[in-house]
């Protein structure tokens, strides 16, 4: 996890280039697959809305703007670039 480990807030997002995002979403499907095969919750909700959690943290100003999850099991991708990396 290369350049998941360089994100320590979602702020960082916006130094990031189109294919550092792209892989970035690469890289936090894996650690959200890593954490749900351990813990074993919803997977499908949290893979789909990974680029979708990138885009509101690189077009929005975080944590200033507040994102609102419709449900806990689409949060994993918005807990880890947040800072909560214990998640992975």
């Amino acid at each position: 996890m290369n350049i998941l480990s360089r994100i320590n807030g979602p702020q960082e997002l916006k130094n990031l280039n189109p294919q550092e995002l792209a892989a970035l979403a690469d890289e936090l499907r894996a650690a959200v697959l890593n954490r749900v095969s351990k813990v074993g919750v919803h997977v499908g909700p949290n893979l789909g809305i990974t680029e979708l959690t990138i885009a509101f943290h690189y077009v929005f100003q975080s944590p200033v703007d507040k994102i609102i999850w419709n449900v806990s099991h689409q949060s994993y991708p918005h807990k880890i670039l947040t800072g909560v990396k214990v998640a992975i």
